[in-house]
């Protein structure tokens, strides 16, 4: 890569040189983009909108974010091309950093992180230097290159050693959304970062791994390795609810990546309007994976074989088609075990085609358009609606949760005679209009939906916080990537649904990607190591299978735990948050949902402003208040943690309870205050 920068007695300020020209060159690569006249270059008006969007989504992509640095890296490369690990050239240097960027001669200045000469910043050490002899690492302060860090890759005499700029990277404090962790990517999350689009990658990530991240970032790096296929096809990002996902909007934009997709599990499956609930007993059954065995019976169980011949009439000849041939045609679409849209569409042209055999035994020469006028003859029509009749994903539900006879018939040898009274409806609704469905009732209609019509594939889609989901919301998402491929993103520890993932496998299976491969990160970067090392005593009562968390972080944390008399409970969480909010960062208060209120006024009394979960925390606004159902996949700097023993009992079963608990330990980035008046779970007292 070519000098833009003088030399310079000072290094630093030579960086900067470079790094204020790599500026320069991305505004004049959105300026050439702004200039272009798209006037004579399309046929119609239709190519050219199509065209001005793409220019559009371009120009956003080209934005240059003040307080996000263009580049965070540097390598220096000892051999030119041709060399064994050719990628660098002698003595030129790369730049790391977001996006591509070129001078006006089309010259790098800086190369894309997921570029393959890139992968050595993340990947290289002294062992396998990657033909790097040097990697620089660069700090920043409010956007401003401040500082620089040099790593000799091939000098032997200097001993290996935690990069300081990497460490006050990982632990600097954080307001506002999720930010992108480009610049601290690991080399086992850049092993999976990389992996490639052909296969699902499961990731079981304990807190504070970066999994998230790594799934974000893996999706950019998909994106990049194979635009036009993507493009074809789309990717989504699955979060867990809206709060979660407004947190990490921002992640693929800071990469110059517009065009993916979020939703939560509920989106993908809104045919009908939620406005009910179900108990944890119903839910848990509507989300068992016997469910889609019923829903195929009950779907299937409209087809009735038909005792009658169907006659088409054509000028003065009838055309005679037996009811034992029509039964031999519906058979063999039902042994076939296509969708039942698809049979539907096909059973008109099988008695199409039977009776144009027939014209041409009689000496007639039809051909497909005579198929098709008879195909589409009343006679033919009204045999397929009797025989074959169409059905609504949704009143087919309505049916089996409303009538007892039909659900006994469909759930034969299924569910027992308790598990169908517990799913029924007390008071059957009168139309699916008026009926008040539950989150299990709409993926219940996905299920229906797919089996009479093919669900769209996406190319690649993301899973997070997967561990939470029932077998027939798995095959809700599995069914938006049957013929692309996903990344599942969770933790088996931090299940808190009464029917959580048992284990990967299991779930694995539900998606449809059984096989897939599992990595594990136990490695965290972000959570205090005495604050993961106190959440792990709850490891052996909620998922003993799994290993125990450790941090890389050398300062052990902000970590204390305040026993407290019950009157004097929420004043001591106040002083807490007074405390928190003397440090610079994020402050989340997180207590049991039924506590929120009661925090709530306090903080009002106290003359603490506070925010909800998924608002944008500011320099003015910086503490949220944060029911435990809402805290997954969230961090802050500093947490105060109300009454666990609450968190615990807010839900359906200890088991349940003490993983929520874990959740909530775990959402801290550098300080942990516990503070309690009720005796602490068993584990954690010890």
């Amino acid at each position: 890569m070519p000098s833009h920068a003088p030399d310079h007695p000072d290094p630093l300020e030579r960086e900067r040189t470079h790094l204020a020209a790599s500026r320069a060159a991305l505004r004049a690569m959105r300026a050439d983009v702004e200039a272009l006249d798209l006037k004579d270059v399309t046929a119609n008006w239709v190519n050219a909108e199509a065209l001005q969007h793409q220019v559009d989504e371009r120009i956003k992509a080209l934005a240059d974010l003040a307080d996000t640095p263009l580049f965070f890296g540097r390598l220096d490369y000892l051999h030119a091309p041709g060399a064994e690990t050719a990628e660098g050239a002698e003595g030129e240097q790369f730049y790391i950093g977001r996006r591509h960027v070129h001078d006006a001669d089309g010259d790098p200045m800086v190369i894309d992180w997921r570029a393959p000469v890139s992968q050595p910043f993340y990947q290289a050490s002294k062992k396998a230097p990657m033909d790097v002899g040097l990697r620089r690492r660069f700090g920043y302060t409010g956007g401003e290159l401040t500082a620089y860090e040099d790593e000799a890759l091939t000098d032997p005499s200097e001993a290996e050693h935690a990069s300081k700029l990497l460490q006050a990277e990982i632990e600097r404090p954080r307001v506002g959304p999720m930010r992108d962790i480009v610049a601290t990517i690991q080399p086992e999350q850049d092993e999976i970062v990389r992996a490639g689009i052909g296969g699902t990658v499961c990731v079981q990530g304990a807190p504070g791994t970066g999994k998230t991240a790594v799934g974000l970032h893996r999706v950019a790096y998909l994106l990049y390795a194979h635009r036009e296929r993507l493009a074809r096809s789309g990717t989504l990002v699955i979060g867990p609810n809206r709060s979660f996902l407004h947190y990490i909007e921002q992640v693929l934009p800071a990469l110059g990546e517009l065009q993916v997709g979020q939703a939560t599990v509920d989106d993908l499956v809104a045919h009908v309007e939620v406005r009910g609930a179900d108990d944890a007993d119903a839910a848990g059954i509507k989300g068992d994976a016997r469910m889609a065995e019923v829903l195929r019976r009950a779907v299937r169980s409209h087809v009735t074989l038909p005792t009658e011949p169907c006659v088409v009439v054509r000028g003065s000849r009838r055309w005679r088609v037996p009811a034992y041939e029509l039964e031999e045609m519906v058979r063999e679409l039902l042994d076939r075990d296509i969708r039942y849209g698809a049979a539907r569409e096909a059973l008109p042209q099988r008695i199409a085609h039977a009776v144009l055999v027939r014209m041409e035994q009689s000496g007639e020469a039809p051909d497909d358009r005579v198929q098709d006028a008879v195909a589409r003859n009343p006679a033919v029509k009204a045999a397929v609606k009797a025989i074959w009749p169409p059905v609504d994903p949704a009143k087919l539900v309505l049916r089996l949760l409303s009538d007892p006879d039909f659900l006994a018939e469909q759930a034969d040898g299924i569910l027992d005679a308790d598990e169908q009274k517990t799913i029924l409806w007390a008071k059957p609704a009168r139309s699916v209009k008026s009926a008040k469905w539950s989150p299990a009732d709409a993926v219940l209609i996905d299920e229906a939906t797919d089996l009479v019509e093919r669900t769209h594939s996406l190319g690649h889609v993301v899973l997070d916080e997967a561990q939470d989901l029932s077998p027939m919301q798995y095959r809700a998402v599995g069914r938006r990537c049957t013929t692309g491929s996903a990344t599942i993103l969770g933790d088996i520890a931090q299940g808190t649904t009464p029917w959580a993932t048992a284990t990967w496998e299991e779930a694995l299976t539900h998606l449809g990607k059984s096989g897939a491969a599992v990595e594990e990160l136990t490695q965290g970067f972000r959570v205090p190591r005495e604050v993961i090392a106190y959440a792990s005593r709850l490891l052996p009562a909620i998922a003993p299978g799994l290993s125990e968390a450790t941090s890389i972080r050398e300062a052990a944390g902000d970590f204390s735990v305040r026993a407290v008399d019950a009157a004097a409970l929420d004043s001591a969480v106040i002083a807490a948050c007074r405390e928190a909010l003397g440090h610079e960062g994020s402050i989340g208060l997180i207590a049991a949902d039924a506590r929120i209120p009661v925090l709530a006024d306090a903080l009002d009394a106290a003359g603490l402003a506070y925010l909800s979960p998924g608002e944008e925390t500011s320099a003015e606004a910086r503490l949220t208040l944060v029911p435990a159902t809402l805290a997954k996949g969230l961090e802050y700097d500093y947490v105060v943690l109300d009454e666990p023993a609450a968190v615990v009992d807010g839900e359906p079963d200890e088991r349940t309870g003490l993983r929520r608990l874990y959740v909530a330990l775990t959402r801290a980035v550098s300080g942990l205050t516990v503070v309690h008046a009720a005796a602490l779970p068993e584990r954690l007292a010890a």
